[in-house]
């Protein structure tokens, strides 16, 4: 299961939509290495001056592997770390989760960071069954 959903989220969805912020904060709550990896590129990325901002850093275990992965995975919280965090998240691999600006998507970087390319040159033996 990708999320720990409290009873009164659940009954909410159920009765109909429900509140972004309400939903990230499930997001946050259920997927804790997920959500320190995205919020840390994000403000790299804010604080910083480059293109984007980038983790490189393997999950420590099969668990937070697992929240990284469920996080990227999902359309919905994938959409909705994007806008809490006002980013645009690009993901390679098991890890390299990267964060650019709205502005840059379909720029010459992002373009560049998510070309089939780039996975390929992102590659190596001990990535394999990450």
């Amino acid at each position: 299961m990708s999320l720990d959903v409290p009873a009164a989220l659940l009954e909410r969805a159920e009765q109909g939509d429900i509140d972004d912020a309400e939903f990230v904060d499930c997001v946050r709550t259920s997927l804790p290495y997920a959500w320190e990896v995205v919020s840390r590129v994000a403000s790299d990325l804010r604080e910083g001056t480059d293109e984007y901002a980038d983790n490189r850093i393997p999950p420590p275990d099969e668990v937070a592997r697992g929240q990284l992965l469920r996080a990227l995975a999902s359309d919905a919280i994938r959409g909705g770390l994007e806008r809490h965090f006002g980013v645009k998240l690009a993901f390679q691999n098991c890890h390299r989760v990267a964060a650019f600006p709205l502005a840059a998507v379909g720029g010459e970087t992002y373009t560049r960071y998510i070309s089939p390319r780039a996975q390929l040159l992102n590659q190596s033996p001990e990535l394999r069954n990450c």
